[in-house]
């Protein structure tokens, strides 16, 4: 009977032909982009789309890019085990979307850029924006490693299919799509993938309101059970979960993730025009509203049909990762072909996030390393360049979804990892874009602490995870368990290590530091660079006034610069220069900062 545990049944032969057609439909995306566009095989088409994409599909990709495998498999687990306070992440989307789309996106596209981290280049030094690329791609592989293993080992366990098998499959189907369609195919394909993942969801809750009569009782369920206590108003920093560490450090980890992170700023300056850049974010941002409450409300209803006997400490499964997938092939099987669909929504969602992720990886690597050494490379051999870089990072993510095995809860890993580096490179652009005295020494030295800093804190609370009373886990029942498999399997921390059988051996700092909020991580970069680096920077005499032109600063007029009425000046300014930009033509609207990223000799000159 459902939600009485024991075995689940495995993939039909209709689920495998569903979740193999999706996969293909995929891949042929990628290469009906390739065909499509292959007179326009410039670096900037490939890297850019030609700078001609429109608000909605864009908007789309944004959201599919970060609701990855990671997201499917893990929001639901999250709300099952600890309730609906993952629900907060509304607000702290909302912050981080006017924060991207009225600060960020505006100088972004004033200055035309590529590579995100050009802006550290121009306003600071060169070695400052070696290490910011350095940071993002250290990160990025990372991340794209913990994506591609999450869902692979969930549908390991429960269709049987070889784990390593799976994670090169995964990763040669981005390599080609990716390689041969650049941009535009990633864009196209994510918008069809956020289509099939919020179908999968809807799956899951439709089948689970009609086996426990009505969305009603699920939501009755869930109270009873304590999963709707979401407001938890208590400053405690060491808290895992409360109001402030999701709203603030939320909001900051967001932003960081948004603002500055290559995969995401390569698609908003790859809308034709400012207006539909911050359109995309706006719409994007309901697109992230949407993913957040269908699989919350999906941890919610798994919770309701397993509220009397948990799965996880029935010994079931091994990890709450893979609670979803368990509960799919539980209350879904009856209809062959849907189980196929839903894993192909959690493979949908590590597809775009693995090739969005591969395509800043190669733009990074190419605008920061490559081109300012070999100068003279014609426009064919940056193409094939970059489907070279393709391969080799797409190799690279796969090899490091090994490393993905040895973390816990794959949803914190990911944020932490996303809070440790993204936070002091935050800082280093907040520092850089708000205040005029900051200079390169100040800059680098505030960004060198903070991510020790944050490394620190992240490492230590690896090793020694917080105990239970910091992350509040919700208490579960076995009492209608049909079978009891295995008692030998408890339910781990939210980041497993064998230090946490010897409480003995945690240091001081384990209930203090280490247990610090892994929200606020990111938090804590972006204030120790930006109050570290202004200290150095005054202390080494500031930076001249004059030498900075003014566009690399945040500027009034940015803010909420489309009007109802037409297109406002500097709209039209930066859409006039960033064509001129892309189509070589000479035109008096370019700024000296423009000139001097397409050709700095002449610039200098001049």
């Amino acid at each position: 009977m459902t939600g009485a545990g024991g075995p689940v049944a495995t993939f039909s032969i209709w689920d495998y032909v569903v979740f193999a057609g999706t996969i293909l439909a995929s891949a042929g995306i990628g290469l009906f982009q390739a065909i499509r566009s292959r007179k326009e095989t410039s670096s900037s088409e490939f890297l850019l789309g030609g700078r001609q994409m429109t608000a909605v599909p864009v908007a789309m990709s944004l959201t599919a890019s970060f609701m990855s495998g990671i997201t499917v498999i893990g929001t639901p687990a999250e709300a099952y085990r600890f309730g609906a306070a993952f629900w907060l992440f509304g607000f702290s989307y909302a912050i981080m979307s006017v924060i991207t789309a009225e600060v960020f996106v505006p100088l972004f596209y004033r200055l035309a850029i590529t590579s995100a981290y050009e802006y550290l280049e121009l306003r600071f030094s060169r070695p400052v924006r070696l290490i910011g690329t350095t940071m993002y791609i250290a990160q990025t592989i990372l991340y794209t490693g913990m994506v591609i293993y999450a869902p692979a080992l969930a549908l390991n366990q429960i269709t049987g299919l070889d784990l390593w098998g799976v994670l090169v499959a995964t990763g040669a189907v981005c390599i080609v799509y990716c390689t041969l369609g650049g941009l535009k195919a990633v864009i196209w394909t994510d918008v069809i993938q956020m289509v099939i993942m919020l179908a999968g969801f809807v799956a899951v809750i439709a089948q689970g309101a009609v086996l426990q009569g009505g969305l009603t009782n699920i939501w009755e369920d869930a109270g009873k059970g304590g999963r709707l206590d979401a407001f938890d108003f208590d400053p405690d920093p060491l808290k895992r979960h409360t109001f402030w560490t999701i709203v603030v450090g939320g909001s900051v980890m967001w932003v960081s993730i948004y603002s500055i992170n290559q995969s995401q700023v390569q698609r908003y300056i790859s809308c034709k025009t400012l207006r539909h850049a911050k359109m995309s974010l706006y719409v994007n941002l309901v697109g992230l509203w949407l993913t957040l409450s269908l699989a919350v409300f999906s941890g919610l209803t798994m919770f309701s049909i397993y509220k009397n006997c948990d799965p996880l400490e029935n010994g079931d499964i091994g990890t709450p990762d893979q609670m979803l997938p368990y509960l799919v092939m539980d209350i879904l099987a009856a209809y062959p072909g849907i189980p196929g669909l839903f894993v192909a929504a959690a493979y949908s969602g590590t597809l775009s996030t693995v090739s969005s992720s591969i395509n800043a990886l190669v733009a990074v690597t190419v605008e920061d390393f490559i081109l300012p050494v070999f100068k003279n490379l014609t426009e064919k051999q940056v193409s094939w360049m970059n489907m070279g870089l393709s391969v080799f990072f797409g190799a690279v993510c796969i090899g490091m979804a090994g490393v993905a095995s040895a973390m816990g809860s794959i949803l914190q890993a990911a944020l932490s990892i996303f809070g440790m580096i993204s936070g002091p490179l935050l800082g280093i652009y907040l520092l850089g874009m708000l205040f005029r005295t900051s200079n390169s020494t100040g800059g680098l030295v505030g960004m060198i602490i903070g991510l020790v800093l944050t490394l620190w804190v992240g490492i230590g609370s690896q090793i020694y995870p917080p105990t239970a009373e910091k992350t509040n886990p919700l208490p579960f029942s076995t009492v209608d368990c049909n079978s009891t498999m295995s008692h030998n399997v408890t339910t781990p921390a939210p980041w497993t290590s064998p230090v946490t059988s010897e409480p003995h051996v945690r240091p001081p700092l384990a209930d203090s530091w280490y247990s610090l909020s892994y929200l606020y991580f990111c938090l804590l970069g972006t204030l120790t660079t930006m109050v570290v680096g202004l200290l150095v920077s005054m202390a080494t005499g500031g930076c001249k006034q004059d030498e900075k032109n003014p566009d690399l600063f945040v500027k009034a007029s940015d803010l909420f610069s489309f009007s109802c009425c037409g297109k406002s000046k500097v709209s039209e300014v930066t859409e006039k220069s960033a064509t001129d930009f892309y189509t070589g033509a000479e035109n008096p609207t370019f700024t000296d900062f423009e000139m001097k990223s397409k050709d700095p000799e002449r610039a200098t000159k001049l």
